[in-house]
């Protein structure tokens, strides 16, 4: 945690710390709300999972996923298959 003068100072490293290490900085201001610096990518990332994880019929996808899988009884695709998705 950064008061908002620190990150003022120095705003590029923070920014580039948090872009390129992926780590969140959060910034106290003295009168008024915190807040976070993140970078896109993270931001997009957090978006997605939130997504997916508020979707009900996907987490039911996941989970019907997971037990087939646990069971050794889930899709399993061939050599040649195998070999077309290692290829790129």
């Amino acid at each position: 945690m950064v008061s908002v003068s620190q990150f003022r100072s120095n705003i590029k490293t923070y920014v580039d710390k948090a872009i390129f290490n992926h780590e969140p900085l959060v910034v106290n201001r003295k009168k008024g709300e915190d807040f976070v610096v993140i970078s896109l990518d993270d931001y997009q990332r957090e978006q997605e999972t939130l997504y997916i994880l508020s979707n009900n019929s996907l987490m039911r996808q996941i989970q019907k996923s997971l037990i087939t899988h646990n069971l050794q009884k889930g899709y399993k695709p061939s050599q040649k298959e195998l070999d077309e998705i290692n290829s790129f």
